[in-house]
């Protein structure tokens, strides 16, 4: 027998109203009820029939992701963290990469998809800023400076890049060298910012950022500028690697002649030789976020701007075990 949205209702102890808004991922439900109606849909094996909500609600339960490229783990894991984040509210996700293609065809193709919406990711988010966006797509952009046509939800990138910095300066290093993402990169530029300011603001001499394109082979070759540094705070942990890689060969220990701290705490960041110390990016708590604000703007509600704070994970890169 089929388990009705009253089935729900019972099982949890609410309102079948309120069982609708989670089926639809309103985000007008407080945590607790919505994990506790969650739980009775599980229990009870209930699954919203899409085609039937597209019927009734005009929307197709199905959300866009516009990204540049997959190929960098921070963009991987923030696509992970949305397809898990729009599941869990029972929408369907539909991806469209604009390394080859412009924006505005991007977003051409998302509207033939019939999406309810769309989130526009990282390194595209200087294309949609560029553009007007379609009067009939909600976006929410993440990583961006603000803009009041679209919901914007990010990492505080400065505050974590300022922790990375100020960590390496309490270890007695005059200074901190950058080895910073591209220069057209709301987060680089966020993460160099941070790195700045908190050089700044205890008086340390502001090296010149050497500059990498997110990738291993950049940061290796970027690093070999740096080898005569004595720390190093860089602006994502591939490049990272690479770095590694460059002072070993360039016959420097680290951390014993130079300290490293990278961003984002990949999966592997443990597993380097050494393990990497490095700023944690919440990337499921992005996703969830990003999901919740997108829901909200296709039910009417108003852009807005939020920021997923960063913690520092300090391991043998920095300190010696």
């Amino acid at each position: 027998m089929r388990v009705s949205m009253a089935d729900v209702a019972v099982r949890a102890g609410v309102s079948a109203q309120t069982v609708s808004r989670v089926a639809n991922g309103s985000p007008r439900v407080d945590p607790a009820t919505r994990a506790r109606v969650e739980k009775a849909m599980a229990d009870l094996g209930y699954r919203m029939h899409r085609a039937a909500r597209a019927l009734r609600t005009g929307q197709t339960s199905t959300i866009g992701l516009v990204v540049s490229t997959l190929a960098s783990v921070g963009n991987s894991r923030m696509l992970q963290a949305i397809s898990e984040a729009a599941a869990a509210r029972d929408y369907a996700l539909a991806v469209v990469t604009v390394k080859e293609r412009g924006i505005r065809d991007a977003f051409a193709r998302l509207r033939s998809q019939g999406v309810d919406g769309a989130v526009v990711l990282n390194e595209a988010t200087e294309l949609a800023r560029d553009v007007e966006p379609p009067a009939d797509l909600h976006l929410v952009v993440v990583d961006s400076p603000p803009d009041p046509r679209f919901s914007i939800v990010q990492t505080d990138h400065a505050a974590g890049a300022r922790a990375a910095t100020m960590h390496l300066l309490s270890l007695g290093h005059d200074t901190v060298h950058h080895l910073a993402g591209p220069v057209r990169s709301f987060a680089a530029a966020e993460r160099e910012r941070g790195w700045r300011a908190a050089l700044v603001e205890v008086g340390a001499t502001v090296p010149e950022p050497v500059r990498g394109d997110w990738t291993s082979a950049s940061g290796h070759r970027a690093a070999r500028a740096l080898v005569e540094a004595s720390a190093v705070f860089v602006a994502n942990d591939q490049m990272a690697l690479g770095a590694l890689r460059a002072f070993a060969e360039a016959g420097r220990r680290v951390p014993d002649d130079v300290a490293v701290v990278g961003f984002d705490d990949i999966v592997d960041a443990g597993e380097y030789r050494p393990p990497l110390s490095t700023v944690r990016q919440d990337f499921d708590a992005l996703g969830v976020r990003v999901v919740v604000a997108l829901i909200a703007a296709i039910e009417g509600g108003e852009p807005v701007a939020e920021s997923v704070p960063t913690s520092l994970v300090v391991r043998e890169s920095s300190v010696a075990g």
